[in-house]
C-alpha cells in the first residue's frame, strides 16, 4: 500500500488503515468483515432427499459410566482392541472416521457437510422420546446438539418416531399408560421442534413419521395421543402400516426388505393412492446381531454388490417421480445400511447421491471435509487453528469450497 507522511494527530488511523488494507491483501481467514451464511446447493433432481439418520452412538469419554455404548459393542465386541489401525466393533463396516460420539460437535460438523455437498435437504432422525429410560433421554440429548447445527449448515430436519419402546416408558413407572406417554413426548415436540423454521413441512404440517405401528395400532388410540396438538402433523407410518393410524395418516413411506421386488410393488401398486408417499433407496443390509451377541439375525441380506444395489435403488427412486425420498441409512452400522464414508466403500455412496440430486457447481470438496474434521482434532485446544476451522467451515456452508480448503491448505 501507498504510504504518505501525514501530522503526528493522524498518526494512529494511519496505522489502522494499513491494517486494514494489509488484511484485505491476506488469506481468506484474515478477512473478518465477509458474511457467510449458509447458501443452498443447486441441484437438478427435484426430489426432496433426506436421509435417516441414528443420533445413538457413544464413547467411553462422552457415556456417563466411562464404557462403549451398545452401538459400537452390542454384547461381545471391545472398542478398546485396536487391530491394524481400527477398533473392534460391532460391524461388518468401518467409518472413516472411526467410531464416534454422536453429540460430538466435530462429528455433526463432518455428516452435515458431507450430507450438505452431496445434495441432501435434510435428515430424518430416529427418535426415542423424551423419558429418562434406558438410553432414550442420551438419543434426545445427542438430537438436540445435531439440531443445533442444522440450521448453522442449511439443513431442514424431522422426527421418526419410534413408538414400540412406549411399555418401556410405563413398565418404568414413567408414565401411566403409553398413550399417555406418547402424548408427553408428542407434547415436546410441538413446544420444541415443529415451529422450527427448518423442520419439514409438507403441505404446511410438521413432517412426523412413525417406525411402525408397533404399540398404537389403532386410529383411536392415535387420534387420542394427538389429541392436545394445535396441529396435526403430516404423519407417515411405515409402508401397509397406515391403517392402523386411520385417518390420523396422511400416507407410507417404504423401508429396506430382502430385495428390491418389495420397493418395486410399492411404487407400482401403493404410491398411486397415497396422500403423501415417501420412497427409499438403500446400499444394502447386512445385520451384525448375532455375531455381535445383540439377538438373532435377521434372516435375510441384501449384499452391497459394490455399489450396484444402490444404483438400483435410485433408478426405481427416478423412475417412480418421487416427491421424497429417505435414504436408509446414514449410520445404522449394526444393520450395514451406511451411507456415511467407511473405510470400505469410502465416498462412492454419497457420490451416487450427489449424481442423482444432479448437484451443480459443488466440486469434489468429500476428502477435504474429512480433512476438516481431522484438523479439528489434531489442534484441539488450540484457539487460533480452531478459529481458522471455523472460518473453513463457513466456506464451506456458504458454498465456497475453494476458499475452505485453501485455509485447511494454510494450516497443514
Amino acid at each position: 500500500m501507498k504510504k504518505y507522511i501525514l501530522p503526528l494527530i493522524f498518526a494512529v488511523m494511519s496505522v489502522s488503515i494499513a491494517q486494514s488494507c494489509s488484511k484485505d491483501d491476506s488469506s481468506p481467514a484474515e478477512n473478518s468483515s465477509e458474511i457467510l451464511a449458509p447458501v443452498a446447493v443447486q441441484k437438478t433432481n427435484s426430489t426432496k432427499i433426506y436421509m435417516h439418520y441414528m443420533p445413538w452412538f457413544e464413547t467411553k469419554e462422552s457415556s456417563g459410566d466411562g464404557q462403549w455404548g451398545y452401538h459400537w459393542k452390542m454384547a461381545n465386541k471391545n472398542p478398546d482392541i485396536i487391530t491394524n489401525g481400527k477398533r473392534e466393533i460391532a460391524s461388518h463396516y468401518y467409518p472413516l472416521i472411526g467410531p464416534y460420539h454422536s453429540g460430538d460437535k466435530e462429528v455433526i460438523e463432518n455428516h452435515l457437510l458431507l450430507m450438505k455437498y452431496a445434495g441432501i435437504d435434510g435428515i430424518l432422525i430416529d427418535w426415542y422420546g423424551t423419558f429418562d429410560v434406558n438410553d432414550y433421554r442420551m438419543i434426545r440429548d445427542n438430537t438436540e446438539q445435531l439440531i443445533a447445527m442444522l440450521d448453522e449448515v442449511g439443513l431442514e430436519y424431522a422426527i421418526v418416531y419410534e413408538d414400540r419402546f412406549l411399555p418401556n416408558i410405563v413398565q418404568a413407572g414413567k408414565s401411566p399408560t403409553v398413550i399417555s406417554a406418547a402424548k408427553t413426548d408428542f407434547a415436546y415436540l410441538q413446544s420444541h421442534y415443529f415451529n422450527m423454521p427448518n423442520y419439514i413441512k409438507i403441505n404446511n404440517k410438521p413432517l412426523l413419521l412413525n417406525f411402525g405401528p408397533i404399540t398404537l395400532t389403532t386410529p383411536a388410540q392415535w387420534t387420542s395421543a394427538f389429541a392436545n396438538l394445535d396441529v396435526k402433523p403430516a404423519f407417515l407410518t411405515l409402508w401397509h402400516e397406515s391403517s392402523e393410524a386411520g385417518n390420523n395418516a396422511s400416507g407410507e413411506y417404504s423401508w429396506v426388505y430382502q430385495d428390491n421386488t418389495h420397493l418395486t410393488n410399492f411404487y407400482a401398486n401403493n404410491l398411486p393412492n397415497l396422500p403423501v408417499a415417501m420412497g427409499s433407496a438403500y446400499p444394502g443390509f447386512k445385520d451384525y446381531y448375532a455375531q455381535g451377541g445383540g439377538g438373532s439375525a435377521i434372516g435375510w441380506t441384501i449384499e452391497h454388490n459394490n455399489g450396484a444395489t444402490l444404483d438400483e435403488t435410485l433408478a426405481l427412486a427416478r423412475n417412480a417421480n418421487l416427491n421424497y425420498l429417505q435414504l436408509i441409512t446414514w449410520n445404522d452400522f449394526g444393520e450395514g445400511t451406511m451411507f456415511e464414508p467407511t473405510v470400505e466403500f469410502q465416498y462412492s455412496y454419497i457420490e451416487k447421491v450427489k449424481t442423482f440430486a444432479g448437484v451443480q457447481d459443488s466440486g469434489n470438496f468429500f476428502p477435504q471435509i474429512s480433512k476438516l474434521f481431522n484438523l479439528r482434532k489434531q489442534f484441539k485446544g488450540n484457539a487460533s487453528v480452531q478459529t481458522k476451522l471455523d472460518k473453513a467451515f463457513n466456506y464451506f456452508v456458504s458454498m465456497q469450497g475453494d476458499k475452505a480448503v485453501q485455509l485447511l491448505n494454510e494450516i497443514q
